[in-house]
Order: structure tokens, then sequence, then C-alpha cells
């Protein structure tokens, strides 16, 4: 037996159906595989293949030559939490363009490397993992720069081998203050777990913008979200959270921030002022939470606790200023290399 509505009734109906769909933005242009296989990077990928607690891994970098005449120095960029070395793309170009060889890898965990049923993660640990891969790239002595989770591994670094540090710049480094000190709540990995599971284009798009961009966006800027969401959503899908849930711990409890005092290479911290990362602060309480993530004063702060620091700020600008405005950003970044030591 059929039944019929009427007209008004049927695209009533059909209309809360499509209401709850997801919308296009919410969903990955593209599906990537757990390494991150499908999707382009910039430059050729390789990977370093190697053991760490008792299992193999495998960790995806770039090693691009001069593509001027090479002036004998290397730099190392380490990504954040939410960015791959792929997202160092703009500031590789410019790098080599002046002559130095630059090596961009992804961390255990993380984008085109191995993701753990198991591991136990920790700055020194992937600090370790990326001497190892100079070592095997016959790398002595490097300018490391760190962005944001990055930040906090470039600082481990610099402690763990400054003879092997050249010179440390942290570009918008999260750490700059001791988030659970200050009252943020802690989150179990089984927490991070659930949370991360929930990922979407649309929420990566809304925090980014928010939080990385000033409030802005650009067409340019989608490709990273493509890249995250499309790892998240792919056949990795729970193994790419469960070992983000593991490094969210590593963050929130591992901080570096006590020992900024006792670097003792050359450092450049380089901040967006507008930059308001915190971790735990999207559950932490009102009042907790507004004493968390002012950049524009922790940069300050923290220049003053590392001995004979510079400090450059980028007035207004949010999380990424090497992506949010790359060309001021690699202008700055060189002049600051070329600054005698």
């Amino acid at each position: 037996m059929a039944f019929r509505f009427p007209l008004k009734q049927s695209l009533a109906v059909i209309l809360t159906a499509m209401a709850a769909l997801p919308t296009p933005s919410a969903l990955a242009a593209n599906v990537y595989g757990e390494q991150l296989e499908g999707f382009q990077y910039p430059y050729p990928l390789e990977h370093f293949n190697f053991s760490s607690q008792q299992q193999p891994l495998s960790m995806g970098y770039m090693d691009v030559k001069p593509a001027q005449q090479a002036n004998g120095q290397t730099v190392v960029l380490l990504h954040g939490k939410n960015f791959c070395g792929a997202t160092w793309e703009d500031t590789i170009k410019a790098l080599s363009q002046q002559g130095y060889r630059v090596i961009a890898p992804d961390q255990i965990g993380f984008c085109s490397s191995t993701k753990p049923a198991n591991y136990q993660y920790s700055f020194q640990q992937l600090a370790l993992n990326t001497h190892q891969l100079l070592a095997h790239l016959g790398v002595a002595k490097a300018v490391i720069i760190g962005h944001s989770t990055g930040g906090m591994l470039a600082t481990r670094y610099a402690l763990m081998y400054p003879q092997q540090t050249q010179k440390l710049v942290l570009v918008n480094p999260i750490g700059l203050e001791d988030w659970k000190a200050k009252g943020a709540p802690w989150r179990s990995v089984d927490q991070w777990y659930q949370r991360e599971l929930k990922l979407s284009a649309a929420g990566i798009k809304k925090y980014e913008q928010t939080t990385y961009y000033s409030g802005q966006w650009k067409p340019e800027y989608d490709k990273w979200v493509d890249m995250l969401a499309g790892l998240n959503s792919g056949p990795g899908h729970k193994k790419v959270a469960w070992n983000s849930a593991l490094i969210y711990d590593m963050i929130f409890t591992q901080p570096v921030y006590y020992e900024f005092k006792d670097l003792k290479v050359p450092t450049t911290l380089m901040i967006g002022t507008a930059d308001t990362t915190a971790i735990g602060s999207d559950i932490a309480p009102a009042a907790v939470k507004a004493q968390l993530g002012h950049y524009n004063v922790l940069g300050k702060q923290v220049t003053k606790m590392i001995p004979e620091a510079h400090l450059i700020e980028f007035p207004g600008m949010g999380h990424a200023p090497q992506m949010e405005e790359p060309q001021k950003f690699n202008q700055t970044l060189i002049s600051d290399l070329a600054r005698p030591l």
C-alpha cells in the first residue's frame, strides 16, 4: 500500500533529512593512508628505517639540497602537532634558495611516519630519533627550527645535543607556560582518544582559522585542512587517533618550561602575538582559561629566561606565521640566521 504525503510535508521531510547530512566542508575531499599515502609532498619524500622500543619504525623526511650555491649550513625544520614536514613548504624553498640544505622530518606518530600500536612518547625519545636521522644523513651540526609542538621538541633537542645545535629558533612554540600548573584540567589518554576520533574537516578549519590565521582564511590554507582531515578519515583512522592521544598526553605532562634557563645555544623566538594556543584551555574553567595562551606576554617572558635570547614579534599574527604570511616570515628568518652568533 502506498502512502502519499502532501507536497509541502514531503519537502519538509526531505529538507530535514538533508540538514542532518554533513556539509561538504565537513568532509575530507581526499582520504589518505595511515602514513599519509596519496598526499603530495612538495619535495621527494624519503624514509629512515630504524628500531626503537623493540619495534621497526619508519620516519618520513625531506632532504632538500641548496637551490643556489651551498653555504655549508643545514637547517632542520620540526613540525607541530597538527602539522607535517610538508607544511614548511614555503620556508624550505626560501632557505634552499639561500644556499641552505634543509631537512624536514615527520616525527614518529605523525604524517608519513609509522603509527605504532604502542609507544612510550617523550620529547627525549623524539629528539633521539631526530638525532639518529641526522647522523644517518651525515649532519654533525645544524640550525634547529621548531614550530608549535616542534618548538618543545627543538628545545629538548638543544638541551640534549648542544654541541650539535648551531642555533635554536622557536616559532610560536607551545610550552611557554606549564598549563597544568596553571590549573588546566588533565585528560586521560582514553579521553584524548575519544576526542581525536571525532575530528572533521569542518572542525579543523574552524580551529585553524581562529588560532593559526587570526580569523582570516586564504584558499592556500585549504590543502592543510585536507591533509589532516584526509589522514584522520583514512584507513588508519583509529591508529592515527590513538597516537595523537598519546602525543597530547606527552605535550601536557612533559613541560620544557622549567629548563629554558638551561639552554646554552644561541636562541631566537619568533612570535605571532595574536596566538592563543594552550593545551587544555578548551575544558578549563573560565578563570583559568583567561590566564592561558597570551603569546604577546609569554614571548617576552620566556625570552628573558633564555640566556641572551633574541625576540622577534609579528604583531597581530597567529599560531603559524610561516603559513599565514610566508614571505614576511621567511625574509625575517633569513635575516635572523645571517646575524652573527
